[in-house]
């Protein structure tokens, strides 16, 4: 029988032997892979598990829309720290599991501001979870970018949910007297404000809760009114763990730090909006527990904290 080496060394000998070939490469022209991984990023807060969930950006020329400052003072701060003319602006959601229900924060777009955004839908989904999972939709306020993703094709999104707002939001959107005195832009947000918050009205599936209430059993809520008249963080702890869902507390992770002086075209009651900003800012040091912003890079998760102007943003490590 041959041993072990002589089968191997006749092995060799065969390689050696063979011509050698130089292989044939060919150089496939493909198309540029444009889909990026899904948009989803999951953390525990004690014992709940929460979810944020892309609803896509949107390009916004953010210089051109803060207030309180000059459009090239807040290009220059922009330029500063890398950021380009024309901004892609996160537009960020948060699934929560208690355990005992899944509550969504915010609800996106939906199909009201182009191809860019409307995700979420598909990023829930990528999650793990279907639209019907879902026990209740918190909207932090009724802004279309919050708002938007409540219906689809006029049917709501969230067949199973009830829709919960803080109620002098509610009131404030859904008057007809103020969708009949507004003008411009916002008149439109009345329109849209009213197409996506009926449906749940007319299905028996929407509630107020008060200022400072709980929306949900396990959430909390934080009036910050500015932004909008009912603008409000939705509060989480469990554990000794904490976080503040603050919604449009800041646009952007930059400018408005180090300046919370600066506000936003978007603000219906700007000095209102700078005040909420200080106040928020604040408490967050203060407590030093996580935030998640909807128009913060995303997973739009992290800490603020002093620094040697005003504040800073410290994004989650989530690598």
């Amino acid at each position: 029988m041959p041993s072990r080496r002589s089968i191997l060394k006749g092995a060799l000998s065969g390689l050696i032997a063979a011509p050698f070939v130089t292989p044939s490469i060919a150089f496939a022209k493909a198309p540029y892979a444009v889909v990026q991984a899904p948009g989803f990023y999951r953390l525990k807060i004690g014992s709940v598990e929460v979810t944020a969930l892309s609803d896509g950006t949107v390009a916004l020329p953010l210089a051109k829309l803060y207030t309180n400052t000059t459009e090239q003072h807040a290009q220059s701060a922009l330029n500063d720290a890398f950021l380009p003319d024309i901004i892609p602006t996160s537009v960020n959601a948060f699934l929560v599991n208690t355990g005992e229900r899944l509550v969504l924060i915010d609800a996106g777009t939906g199909a009201y501001l182009g191809a860019s955004l409307g995700k979420l839908v598909a990023n829930i989904e990528a999650s793990g979870y279907k639209t019907h999972d879902i026990d209740d939709v918190v909207l932090t306020h009724i802004h279309t970018d919050h708002s938007g993703g409540l219906v689809s094709n006029g049917k709501r999104t969230f067949s199973n949910a009830t829709l919960r707002v803080n109620e002098r939001e509610a009131k404030f959107w859904l008057s007809a007297d103020n969708a009949k005195a507004a003008t411009g832009v916002v008149k439109q947000h009345f329109a849209e404000a009213y197409q996506c918050v009926t449906p749940y009205v007319k299905a028996g599936k929407f509630e107020t809760f008060a200022d400072n209430a709980a929306p949900v059993p396990g959430l909390g809520s934080i009036l910050y009114a500015g932004h909008t008249p009912g603008h409000s963080a939705i509060t989480l702890e469990s554990e000794g763990q904490k976080i503040v869902f603050w919604g449009d507390i800041t646009h952007g992770d930059i400018l408005q730090f180090d300046e919370p002086g600066v506000a936003i075209e978007f603000d219906i009651d700007q000095k209102g909006a700078v005040a909420a900003r200080d106040l928020a800012f604040k408490q967050a040091v203060d407590g030093k527990y996580l935030v998640a912003g909807a128009h913060v890079a995303f997973p739009g998760i992290g800490h603020v904290r002093k620094d040697s102007t005003n504040y800073d943003w410290l994004p989650i490590n989530y690598a």
